[in-house]
């Protein structure tokens, strides 16, 4: 069941230096308004709501913002505009396979920068199914360390999750526990209930087949796709299935 995934660790880090953006407050106040209008806009009965909620909360996101997007997403705020979630799909320099999640009020804008993305750096958007084959939904609960792996595995097994990945960021520890995507609020539940820090819990893309990078320069040009790709206002979240040799990540350039 355990596992040490160097892009998990890569994906941490990132998210870190993500998260003093300003960006992400329009992208967090997006995942908000898509939660509610997914389900009830109560986050007592919504898990998806109330998980958005918290990661807006921990990015320092005001009340009133996450209030408003709430009611946007209940359609219950005057003069919001209609949003609809897309998935694009893609390839990066050397082959890598990009999953895109994106929620848009205006589907052609979205595809004509995305497009614009992959060809100004070595990479292509493609057809719908081209790479989505590759990727599987999975619940994430994220943990803060220092984390007891005994206990967690036992946790885990009685929590019915599928696999874990130890991260280890500049000393800093944790976990990513890995389930169905319908079991991710009984697995935070549990692991709660067991004394463990449940930083984030979310829905992610992962993968099976893994592209090898071997090289800086390779390295260097897929990360500046799946930057640019990022940074689109309309992009929710990027997914590429790639791994990054010990020498990549050695150079320093993530």
């Amino acid at each position: 069941m355990a596992g040490h995934s160097k892009w998990a660790n890569i994906k941490r880090q990132k998210a870190r230096v993500d998260a003093v953006k300003g960006k992400t407050f329009a992208k967090l106040s997006r995942q908000i308004i898509v939660a509610a209008r997914s389900g009830i806009p109560d986050p007592d009965g919504n898990f998806q709501l109330r998980t958005a909620i918290e990661k807006a909360k921990a990015a320092g996101i005001p009340n009133d913002n996450i209030e408003r997007a709430i009611a946007k997403g209940a359609g219950t705020f005057e003069g919001a505009t209609e949003l609809e979630d897309i998935r694009y799909e893609g390839y990066g320099p050397g082959g890598v396979a990009v999953l895109i999640e994106a929620l848009t009020d205006n589907r052609n804008r979205t595809a004509a920068d995305l497009r614009s993305a992959f060809s100004k750096n070595g990479g292509n958007l493609g057809e719908t199914g081209c790479v989505s084959w590759m990727f599987e939904q999975k619940g994430v609960a994220s943990l803060s360390g220092p984390v007891d792996e005994e206990a967690l595995l036992s946790t885990a097994l009685d929590a019915g999750a599928e696999s874990y990945d130890l991260i280890d960021i500049d000393g800093t520890s944790g976990a990513d526990v890995f389930t169905a995507t319908g079991q991710l609020e009984s697995l935070v539940s549990m692991l709660e209930a067991a004394d463990f820090d449940v930083m984030q819990a979310e829905l992610r893309w992962v993968f099976d087949n893994k592209i090898q990078i071997d090289s800086v320069d390779q390295a260097q040009v897929l990360l500046k796709l799946l930057d640019a790709l990022e940074d689109l206002d309309d992009v929710q979240s990027v997914t590429a299935n790639f791994e990054v040799s010990d020498e990549v990540i050695a150079s320093g350039i993530f």
